[in-house]
């Protein structure tokens, strides 16, 4: 069984950062993309960004010049640094990966965290 685990979230003021953290764990053979996904009230999920199992990163406009992803394929990790955060940054990240598990004849599946909370207030 293959399980994401996100950390970091929590509640900072415009201008400032914060570092999202994902951990992979479970029955993993290998690890595609990995990324970052956001929901606010009332609008749908989108991504924030997304890395190659060789490190090619992509990002959403929105996020492009302030946030950082970054993984360890050696740990199964992903990163989201987040700086000059603004209002509009607010809502719930989510982790993704797209995962083979350990299972004799699986397929590569999108495995999804829990969500952490994130809210830009003064």
């Amino acid at each position: 069984q293959v399980q994401l685990v996100e950390s970091g979230g929590g509640l900072v003021q415009p201008g400032g950062s914060l570092r999202l953290s994902c951990a992979a764990s479970g029955s993993i053979f290998s690890i595609n993309d990995m990324g970052w996904y956001r929901q606010a009230p009332g609008k749908q999920r989108e991504l924030v960004a997304v890395i190659s199992s060789g490190g090619s990163a992509h990002y959403a406009d929105s996020a492009k010049g302030r946030f950082t992803i970054s993984r360890n394929n050696v740990n199964n990790t992903v990163a989201l640094q987040m700086n000059s955060l603004k209002f509009e940054d607010t809502a719930v990240y989510y982790c993704n990966a797209v995962i083979k598990p350990r299972t004799y004849g699986s397929s590569w599946l999108s495995y999804w965290g829990q969500g952490t909370q994130v809210t830009v207030s003064s």
